[in-house]
Parts: structure tokens; sequence; C-alpha cells
């Protein structure tokens, strides 16, 4: 199948991307919290918080790329795809908890503002800030950044932390300038934000997969139109759509036809359909084809019976 050899290929280069963002990003994550440490900036510690959430999530999207890869077997049947959206959701959840403890440490900041290296943190955070734009343009460069939930996940990352290092340079100027040592908690709290709002985002739409949601890419009315826009479909019936894994949608549904179709005739017209579909973002295609003695209720979604009689007609 076609569309399977582009997927692959797509794969290596996201890899091969995530490899190099992953050892860039630890490598910078260590200097920036040894030197927070050092420096006493919480604006820099909370960066590298961030970071340290960065270089989780490029290594769990690298490791999620590698099990993905492994092949399905029978208690698997689809591989181990679906590990990068459990992994997607473990990191958004700990982006949650870090933005919490960066909220928490700032309160106490701000009460009593302590003594910050300011020139040490600066020098740091513009560093950071130089690592965070060579990696952002290093994955648009090389990635799928737009289609791929995983890929997608690190890239706003490294966003955010870019947004982070343009904060820490801020509040180290205003303390080296003006003496304002709330900037540096101010920097931490509008770094905690943007994790926090990244957590979010990769949680809810990891869970939307995991709940078997409907696709985000896929338009349900344009898949039902390209099915029955086929003269021989006189109807379709138990419509399901979901993601195995970004990137990998699935459509089963059962079709009803003429019943003078031959299997050859019925052969080619699935196999069009499939091809139309694959247009449209549908990788994985299963239709169970009928005669119209069998349309038993016109509902599109499946209303659950004891479905277990049924037998699934595939093909490839």
């Amino acid at each position: 199948m076609a569309h399977d050899h582009g997927h692959s290929h797509a794969h290596s280069a996201n890899k091969k991307v995530l490899l190099v963002s992953f050892i860039i990003i630890t490598a910078f994550m260590l200097v920036e919290a040894v030197g927070g440490y050092l420096t006493n900036s919480l604006a820099l510690l909370s960066d590298a918080g961030h970071m340290l959430s960065d270089s989780v999530s490029l290594g769990i999207a690298l490791l999620a790329f590698i099990l993905g890869e492994k092949t399905p077997s029978q208690s698997k049947t689809y591989g181990y795809k679906r590990f990068e959206i459990l992994a997607a959701v473990l990191n958004g959840v700990t982006l949650i908890l870090i933005a919490f403890y960066i909220f928490y440490e700032a309160i106490e900041r701000f009460a009593n503002p302590p003594e910050v290296a300011t020139s040490g943190m600066l020098a740091i955070s513009i560093i950071g800030l130089l690592v965070n734009i060579f990696v952002a343009w290093w994955m648009v460069r090389g990635g799928d950044t737009e289609d791929n939930l995983n890929m997608r996940g690190a890239f706003l990352h490294v966003l955010s932390d870019m947004l982070g290092s343009v904060g820490a340079i801020a509040a180290a100027l205003l303390m080296m300038f003006f003496g304002w040592g709330w900037a540096d908690p101010l920097a931490s709290v509008i770094v905690a934000v943007l994790v926090l709002r990244s957590g979010y985002y990769v949680t809810k739409s990891s869970l939307h997969v995991l709940m078997e949601g409907t696709p985000e890419n896929v338009d349900v009315e344009s898949v039902i139109q390209t099915i029955k826009e086929k003269k021989e479909i006189q109807g379709i019936h138990d419509l399901h759509i979901w993601s195995i894994t970004s990137g990998y949608n699935a459509l089963s549904c059962h079709a009803v036809v003429d019943s003078n179709l031959t299997i050859v005739e019925s052969e080619k017209l699935l196999q069009d359909i499939e091809h139309n579909l694959g247009h449209i973002g549908i990788q994985h295609v299963t239709i169970q084809l009928e005669t119209s003695s069998h349309l038993h209720d016109d509902s599109l979604l499946c209303k659950a019976k004891g479905e277990a009689g049924h037998h699934h007609h595939h093909h490839h």
C-alpha cells in the first residue's frame, strides 16, 4: 500500500530529528539546571524544569518511534503503535505537575526575593535561547511537526522553551539595571503558565485518541460522502473512525450493495473506496458488504447489540 511507504519514510526522518534534538536539549538542560542552582535563579531553574520535560518528551517520542516499529504479534495485533499516545499522556501530566511546583516556589520568592547572580543568569539564558532556536529550526526542517502528535508535542515544547529563555533574559536585564528582584519569580510564573498550557493540550489530545475519538484531522461528512458517492453503495451503517496512533487512522463500517454484485466487482468497488479514503486521511479501511435484505436500521452509528455473529470481511 502506497500510504504506508510514505509513513515509514517520514518515520525515519522524524526519528533522526528527534535523536539530535534529544541530545542537544538534554545536554543544555543539565547546564541550565546547574546554572540555575549556582546563580540562584528560579527563572533558570523553571526553564531547566521545562527543558527536562522537553528532553523527557523527546526521549519518549524517540522510544515510541522505536517501539512503534516492532511488528504486530498475536497478542498485539496493532504492534506497539499506541505506546506513543500513552507516552504523550504521561508527558502531559508531568508538565502539569512541574507547572504547579514552579507556581508554589515562585509565591515564596515574591514574598522575599533572594539574591541572584544576574550576569551568569543572563549568559546562560542567552545560550539557552540560541539552543532552542536551533532545535526548533532543525525539527521544522527535518520532521513532521504538523500531523504527528508526538513530533508536534515535542516541537511545541521547544517553542515554549524559547519563550522561557526570553523571559529569563528579560528578568536578568531587569535585575541588572533596575534591581527588580521580583522579575525572576515573575519570569518563572510566565514559564509555568506556558508549561501548564502545553501540558493541558498534550493530555487532552492524547486522551481523545485513547477514548477512540474521531481523529481531529478527519471530516466525518466527507468520509461518508466518499463512500456513498459510489453508485453501487445503497447505504452505510455501523460506522467507526478512530486513530490507532497519530497519523494512522482507521475506519470500519457496513455497506449495503445490490445483491447481484459479483465478488470481483465488489473487490474493485472496495479498492476504489479504499484508495479515495486514503486521500482524506484514512489509512486502514475495513468494510463489510451486505445486501439490501440486511438494511436492519438506518442509523449510521452502531447501536451495540450482540454483534459477535457478524464475520468481518477484510481485504487489501
